[in-house]
């Protein structure tokens, strides 16, 4: 516990606090609420993009099954060239948000490559926007799950530390101070008895 002075302006210093800790602890509470929240959601979105990539892993993996003399390189074929990331804000913090991602020009002869490479380019384009969609969510999750941490240690300080032990001091405060009150009124009423005395000797 703090060290803290029996006085009636430490008294007015420790209640200023507490009025402080009691206004921030509610905005704190919110922002937990809301990180948590977000945080479910994204895992909810998480596992839907989780379960279409494993969708898609598994027709990759019939494509690639495909005979060895009909089979085309696809990453020399589907190429990101530029990935674009926005930003979203949630309650204070900035996660970023997959937007699309661009591919360099696809060229092949559509005479001399079997009809399922339209399909398969289709597939990989997607299956690759896709990851980034992933990796992008993973970020933005662990930036939630830091803050949420911070936020939770924040209210915890308050709840369970900052505010009981001011309430403590305050009550030993004022208990100090009251216990000099009657002391100071006993003293006062001694000597009005014992100038009363003195008076009634000398008369």
């Amino acid at each position: 516990m703090t060290k803290i002075k029996f006085t009636q302006g430490e008294l007015k210093r420790q209640r200023d606090l507490l009025k402080q800790y009691e206004r921030f602890l509610p905005t704190l509470q919110l922002k937990k609420q809301q990180l948590q929240l977000e945080l479910n959601n994204q895992i909810l979105v998480l596992e839907t993009y989780r379960s279409r990539r494993d969708q898609m892993t598994q027709e990759i993996i019939v494509w690639m099954g495909l005979p060895e003399e009909s089979k085309i390189v696809m990453n020399e074929i589907v190429i990101p060239r530029q990935v674009f990331i926005t930003s979203r804000n949630i309650a204070g913090v900035d996660i970023p948000v997959f937007d699309r991602v661009e591919f360099g020009p696809i060229e092949y002869d559509l005479f001399s490559t079997p009809l399922w490479l339209d399909h398969a380019t289709k597939l990989f384009m997607d299956y690759i926007a896709l990851l980034f969609q992933v990796e992008a969510l993973q970020q933005g999750m662990e930036l939630l799950k830091r803050e949420l941490l911070i936020t939770t240690q924040r209210v915890n300080l308050f709840e369970k530390i900052k505010i009981p032990e001011t309430q403590e001091n305050i009550r030993l405060i004022k208990i100090y101070i009251g216990d000099q009150l009657a002391a100071s009124i006993g003293r006062s009423k001694l000597v009005k008895r014992r100038s009363k005395v003195r008076v009634r000797k000398v008369a």
